[in-house]
């Protein structure tokens, strides 16, 4: 497993909330990620679909990871917006983010969420979001 897939990970398993919805870091390189949410019942709404909270959650971490493979560690959302295209069912949610562009202090991504069943996937939701570093370099938060 590569150096920062494994970092992502680690990161990804510090933060409480992405253990309690069982998001996984799939892929993690410079300027794309993909967060991985299997779906159980508990991440649906009263008509079966998945919640669109957990639709957003997996797009703002998404987000925010690839901005910080290109930032460094030390980041945070400073603003997102999602498109919720298809209500989504199936298997998982698969997030696919990637960098449209960077300077040194923030990146403007982009994420797909798809919607995946046994045989294919569904584009559920597009998100688009500006990603901040934050502290004087990426390792210091303060």
């Amino acid at each position: 497993m590569d150096d920062l897939l494994q970092f992502g990970k680690e990161v990804l398993a510090s933060q409480p909330f992405s253990k309690l919805v069982g998001a996984e870091l799939t892929a993690f390189l410079p300027g794309h990620v993909e967060l991985t949410v299997k779906i159980t019942p508990d991440h649906k709404q009263q008509h079966g679909f998945v919640h669109g909270g957990v639709i957003s959650y997996a797009a703002d971490n998404a987000l925010t990871f690839v901005g910080g493979s290109v930032l460094g560690p030390g980041v945070v959302t400073s603003e997102y917006k999602i498109n919720y295209l298809r209500p989504a069912t199936g298997s998982a949610l698969i997030a696919r983010a990637t960098v449209v562009s960077s300077s040194k202090t923030q990146a403007v991504c982009r994420c797909d969420i798809y919607a995946a069943s046994e045989d294919k996937e569904e584009l559920c939701a597009v998100s688009q979001g500006t990603i901040a570093r934050i502290g004087r370099d990426s390792g210091d938060n303060a």
